[in-house]
């Protein structure tokens, strides 16, 4: 019984680190060399701005849903033409979901250290492909 409390006060302890560290990546949404900016636009017209991964696999650009929070990852689902801001630059692009073997292979080129794995508590990863479009 003992052993069982343990175990319970251990696994209540992380999942309260990986919902803090979620929160303040969230709330910060750190920016580097290595991230842009995508913007989505609701049906209504509202705008949504998202700092995530800019990832890159076979030539083509990519942004990944690293984390359990990922409302941006469905409304570029529903809405899929998106605009993404690098280095000051804004573009007009198309979301297009990755499946399969190039899902595989955009995985591989662009892993994730163990240590970030744990820290996010293990969420599944999903991956857009930003296709350049006119404005």
């Amino acid at each position: 019984m003992k052993a069982l409390k343990i175990i319970a006060i251990l696994a209540v302890i992380y999942v309260g680190i990986v919902v803090a560290f979620e929160s303040l990546i969230g709330t910060f949404q750190p920016t580097s060399g290595s991230t842009l900016v995508i913007t989505i636009l609701d049906p209504d017209g509202s705008e949504h701005d998202r700092v995530v991964s800019r990832l890159e696999s076979g030539g083509q650009l990519y942004v990944a849903a690293n984390h359990w929070p990922r409302a941006w990852y469905e409304r570029a689902l529903a809405n899929p033409d998106v605009y993404a801001t690098q280095n000051g630059q804004k573009g007009a692009y198309r979301a297009v979901p990755v499946t399969g073997d190039e899902h595989t292979r955009v995985d591989a080129d662009n892993s994730l250290p163990f240590a970030f794995r744990i820290l996010t508590g293990f969420p599944p990863r999903y991956f857009l492909r930003l296709e350049p479009r006119p404005a």
